[in-house]
């Protein structure tokens, strides 16, 4: 198994600096007697919440993808190499695939513009 990068967890911060603040909003609500600003600091609680959930869903998306691509992704230098050399050779045709077929002839296209020469097969 792969080794996490730290900045993986670096992720951790934030999630706590949020957590932490909604545990002071809500210790604070208890002590407001206003029925008004009591809902506004459920609110605000459930924003800072669904922040952490985000970014916790987002850190967790991020491990498992770079996860895949470590496990599934990776190649050698020697595979690498060769797909390389796949990729830069030039396509091999045959002589049939070059050369036109006898079958086709000529005709004008039917705009009547200049538009080339276009060819049909009979």
């Amino acid at each position: 198994m792969p080794m996490l990068k730290f900045s993986y967890l670096m992720d951790i911060v934030p999630i706590a600096i949020l957590l932490t603040i909604s545990f002071f909003v809500l210790f604070a609500i208890r002590r407001v007697e206003e029925k008004g600003l009591k809902a506004f600091g459920y609110v605000v609680t459930g924003f800072l919440w669904l922040a952490a959930v985000v970014i916790f869903l987002s850190a967790v998306a991020n491990v498992s993808r770079n996860h895949f691509s470590i496990k599934y992704g990776m190649q050698s230098p020697a595979a690498k190499m060769n797909n390389m050399r796949q990729m830069m050779s030039p396509p091999q045709f045959t002589p049939n695939e070059i050369a036109p077929s006898k079958n086709l002839r000529p005709e004008c296209s039917k705009c009547k513009g200049n538009r080339g020469v276009i060819f049909k097969t009979e």
